[in-house]
């Protein structure tokens, strides 16, 4: 076997760790197939003579390619994988709210187990800054708590509400409801172009109804550190619903669809 067959042979070994790792920085799945083929490229016309540690080196190049998209592009444009894939729809959405520099610190040490001081040679800081980097995506993901049971029950209230939406289900959603629930619709966000204000469990739960099919891409966030929905149906964040609680019911809910109010937003990941 020739070098470049056996640089191929191992190359082509790593390629699933490769683009499960561009897709968890670029959150595409083209972008993923993309940074990949051309670490690929960059790794075929190297000389790898001296590199001791071929998969490490594969990841090294991948990762400055997908830092380099992330700090160019302006948005995504793919299908996010299946929503049983662990990475999960609303761990996306939070990770794409972070700088460049964060996300992939944050993947390569906290998912893929990565040194500090190789993710600084790869994000071009030092190991102390490197550190920084992932703790601060850290805390951003993570929120600055644990769940407590308020919110433990309050993310239950949340799944109640995109399951019976899912479902179209009229008593599961009012059950999840205050009576004297409000909807409030920013104008992006309503199909009349102006801010629309809904009153009622009844009317509130038949408007969900209606909208079943954009339910299936909800996913259970922390939205400015209470549970609700994001949407993201080409795995870009479009829709946002912060509810307001009432005990063990929903009594607010603010539909935010505006890109200036979404990029406004502190989203977490509710985990536990």
């Amino acid at each position: 076997m020739d070098e470049e067959d056996r640089l191929a042979r191992r190359f082509e070994a790593s390629r699933p760790r490769l683009r499960a790792m561009a897709y968890r920085m670029l959150g595409s799945l083209s972008d993923a197939d993309d940074a990949v083929q051309e670490g690929w490229l960059r790794a075929a016309g190297a000389d790898t003579d001296d590199v001791a540690n071929l998969e490490g080196w594969f990841t090294t190049v991948v990762a400055r390619i997908c830092l380099d998209m992330l700090r160019s592009r302006k948005a995504r444009r793919e299908e996010p994988l299946d929503p049983a894939d662990s990475v999960g729809l609303a761990m996306l959405v939070v990770l794409d709210k972070l700088p460049p520099a964060e996300r992939v610190a944050f993947v390569l040490h906290d998912t893929f187990g990565l040194p500090f001081g190789e993710i600084a040679a790869i994000t071009g800081r030092t190991p102390a800054s490197a550190r920084q980097l992932a703790s601060r995506a850290r805390r951003r993901i993570q929120g600055s708590e644990r769940p407590r049971p308020r919110l433990a029950r309050q993310r239950e209230v949340a799944q109640a509400f995109i399951a019976a939406a899912r479902g179209g289900d009229l008593g599961a959603l009012i059950a999840v409801l205050d009576p004297d629930v409000v909807l409030r619709a920013d104008a992006v966000a309503s199909p009349s172009g102006v801010p629309v204000t809904i009153r009622g469990a009844a009317a509130v739960a038949g408007g969900a109804r209606t909208a079943a099919a954009r339910a299936r891409y909800g996913r259970v966030a922390l939205i400015n550190g209470s549970p609700g929905l994001v949407m993201a149906p080409r795995g870009q964040l479009v829709l946002a619903l912060a509810f307001t609680y009432s005990g063990d019911k929903i009594s607010q809910i603010d539909v935010i669809a505006d890109p200036a109010r979404l990029d406004a937003l502190e989203l977490s990941v509710l985990d536990g």
